[in-house]
């Protein structure tokens, strides 16, 4: 069974991940901050944008999976996907703060919009033939 979209989706994720952890790193070096965050607001901001995208990114590759599988490869899991990716990269710039700081509510925004769509759409799966 080939998963073309979950396949893609997490390997945007990957990116993103390597991308975010570069970022914490950068952080943590220009700070001298060797270990946790130091109380440093710069050095939290990059660790927290890394630790949101963690605690979303399994349950979007798992319901892009199930719902793949389940239901084939479409047009609105790639959107769906590639809408949460670019989020995900907007909401890591824009914990930085400043000019661009309107890129962490569009990364909030698009991430919770991509959850309760997928999770929707995996329950209507379900449940749809009992209604």
């Amino acid at each position: 069974m080939s998963l073309p979209v979950t396949l893609t989706i997490a390997a945007g994720a990957a990116l993103v991940n390597i991308w975010l952890m570069i970022r914490c790193g950068q952080a943590r070096t220009k700070e001298s901050v060797s270990i946790g965050d130091g109380g440093n607001e710069f050095v939290i901001r990059r660790m927290r944008a890394h630790a949101n995208f963690v605690e979303s990114a399994p349950f979007i590759l798992i319901l892009i999976a199930a719902l793949e599988a389940t239901s084939g490869t479409n047009q609105w899991l790639w959107g769906l996907g590639l809408v949460y990716i670019i989020g995900r990269f907007a909401h890591g710039i824009g914990m930085d703060g400043g000019s661009l700081g309107k890129g962490r509510m569009v990364g909030t925004l698009t991430t919770m919009i991509s959850l309760l769509a997928l999770a929707g759409w995996a329950l209507w799966n379900v449940y749809a033939a009992i209604l």
